[in-house]
């Protein structure tokens, strides 16, 4: 029975606390943000803009019958790299043969080949864990869930396409993404 009253004094002692001391505004652990993060911008995008490809954007791009380095450089007015990451190369390459046009575009010489060292090859974590780790990144995606999770991350501005043509969202004016 001893063993059981501290613990119950403890309990009363922090409720009473709680109840007391509620008005005093203790700091919570929140996360911590990178310094280029300035007025919610991210200061390490500039010319030539790295933007990391997703499978499905291609796919959509190939719809819409968009050269993907021309039109990304008709929306950021600026060059591009775009860049590709092992992961999203081993999904194309699982879609098999409907999809061998994707593949051709994917190895085009100008699209940067970036190499994974994490295991599996899924490639929307493989993108989020990039885009979080190196802030000099924009994502070129279609995907509605890949979108939330990377709006979650500040500072990745995200490339998508509509209209028939390539948008970007949170980028800001100075860099010279048009609003439409």
């Amino acid at each position: 029975m001893d063993a059981k009253r501290p613990v119950s004094l403890a309990n009363a002692r922090s409720r009473y606390l709680l109840t007391v001391c509620s008005h005093i505004y203790f700091p919570t652990c929140s996360p911590k943000y990178p310094s280029c993060l300035f007025f919610q911008y991210n200061t390490q995008l500039g010319p030539p803009y790295h933007i990391l490809v997703d499978t499905n954007f291609i796919n959509f791009s190939i719809k819409a019958k968009l050269d993907i380095v021309q039109s990304m450089m008709d929306c950021l007015y600026a060059k591009c790299i775009p860049c590709i990451t092992d992961c999203v190369m081993a999904e194309i390459e699982k879609l098999g043969m409907k999809y061998r046009v994707a593949l051709r575009i994917a190895k085009d010489p100008r699209f940067e080949r970036l190499p994974c060292t994490h295991k599996g090859t899924y490639a929307d974590d493989c993108l989020v864990q990039r885009v979080t780790q190196h802030k000099c990144y924009i994502l070129a995606t279609v995907d509605r869930d890949l979108k939330r999770r990377i709006r979650k991350i500040p500072g990745v501005p995200i490339m998508y396409i509509s209209n028939h043509r390539f948008n970007i969202e949170r980028m800001p004016d100075d860099y010279g993404a048009p609003r439409f």
